[in-house]
């Protein structure tokens, strides 16, 4: 079938609106990434006034603004009530019979409309880059019949079905980590704790004392955006607070120059810093960052005084304390929180012993999460490269 999008699909259905008020399953435009849906946020009261688009089983989510960030998402699961933001368009199917739903996602999620959506964004008076439905509507869809697209869309299924596994074993290895720390420094039942003495409710040989003790804090720059020669063929990955989620990050959507670096705050950071965001939506979410990244300004890195690792117990610790750090945050528009205050932070610091016992099981677990991590990059990769080459017919589909 040929044609523009908005004749196959609709695009924010009329009707549609939230009318829940016991409770609703709630999608942030911050909630998918690549077509990956990182979070449901339960809400039973207080509902955010951007959730207003009710989503049923095959919907599109589209994010309008900054596209090239791939805030989108092909919903197939069963949540009831479910709601997401107004920043989402949400595209619906007006006869399956016509035009495949997955095929569209996958269409939509290729290198040459994401830049198509990007390059309208970079054109908009808005405050952020963004694209309204209209434009989207207007998309020309490939001319395939409905099999084909079936077909296509069954076999980059079959590369999401990878990753979603992986991402499933991912989910489990971050929570052996949580549960490890919780078992050692919640419940206190670390090694030799049988014979541990306590004072103040900590054992004896552990310290409290503000988090400047014991790790240098540094945050980055942004290099002026006015000149593409700081961006152009870059070297370095260049972290940005809405990519921290709690997360290892082995790859980032820009790169900077040397010269970049040379001309601006943005540094490079040594191998395991920790980074937390210190604005906005996500202040407070971690990251692991290895050597050769750098980072913007409103990101705190996190590195070792001593000469020795403790980053992972830093990360679960910061990770246990965030309703704190949440309440300690200012600032009318934006919340925030400076690293003069992160800095003044009190840790509580088990031995030496301990913390060199924790950080080897630990980063066991964190290198399978890397190895999966570049297994997922790499299927990524594999799919982005098959659509075109399916869609052209230089690569056969079998009938």
């Amino acid at each position: 079938m040929k044609g523009k999008l908005k004749e196959f699909f609709e695009l924010n259905p009329t009707q549609n609106t939230n009318r829940h008020k016991d409770f609703i399953n709630y999608i942030d435009t911050a909630s998918v990434e690549n077509g990956v849906l990182t979070n449901i946020e339960f809400l039973s009261c207080n509902f955010p006034s951007r959730a207003q688009r009710i989503v049923k089983y095959d919907d599109i989510l589209y994010s309008t603004v900054r596209p090239n960030l791939r805030h989108y998402y092909h919903y197939r699961k069963n949540y009831d009530h479910l709601v997401a933001s107004t920043g989402f368009v949400l595209i619906r199917n007006k006869n399956a019979e016509n035009y495949s739903t997955r095929f569209l996602f996958y269409y939509l999620s290729s290198n040459s409309v994401v830049k198509h959506l990007s390059n309208i964004a970079e054109l908009s008076q808005s405050t952020f880059p963004s694209f309204s439905p209209k434009d989207l509507g207007k998309i020309d869809l490939p001319e395939l019949t409905i099999e084909k697209q079936t077909k296509i869309a069954s076999i980059l299924s079959a590369y999401d079905d990878l990753i979603e596994n992986n991402n499933k074993r991912i989910k489990i290895l971050e929570q052996i980590a949580e549960n490890l720390y919780k078992e050692w420094f919640v419940r206190f039942r670390f090694p030799g704790h049988e014979t541990a003495e306590f004072e103040n409710g900590i054992p004896k040989e552990w310290n409290r004392d503000k988090i400047h003790t014991y790790y240098n804090t540094c945050s980055g720059g942004t290099p002026n955006r006015g000149n593409e020669e700081y961006f152009e063929n870059g070297v370095y990955p260049w972290v940005k607070t809405g990519e921290i989620k709690d997360c290892v990050i082995i790859d980032t959507e820009e790169y900077i120059t040397q010269e970049a670096v040379k001309k601006s705050s943005a540094k490079i950071l040594p191998s395991k810093s920790l980074a937390m965001a210190m604005y906005g939506v996500n202040i407070g979410l971690l990251a692991y960052l290895d050597a050769g990244f750098t980072c913007n300004q409103a990101c705190c890195v996190f590195v070792d005084k001593r000469n020795f690792s403790s980053i992972n117990y830093l990360y679960q610790y910061l990770k246990s304390i965030r309703e704190y750090l949440l309440s300690i945050s200012f600032g009318a528009a934006q919340q925030n929180i400076s690293q003069e205050i992160i800095r003044k932070i009190k840790i509580i610091m088990p031995s030496n012993e301990i913390i060199t016992a924790f950080e080897k099981q630990i980063d066991n677990i964190y290198g399978e999460i890397r190895i999966l991590l570049v297994k997922n990059k790499n299927l990524t990769v594999q799919r982005d490269l098959l659509l075109p080459r399916l869609m052209s017919g230089k690569l056969e589909v079998e009938r």
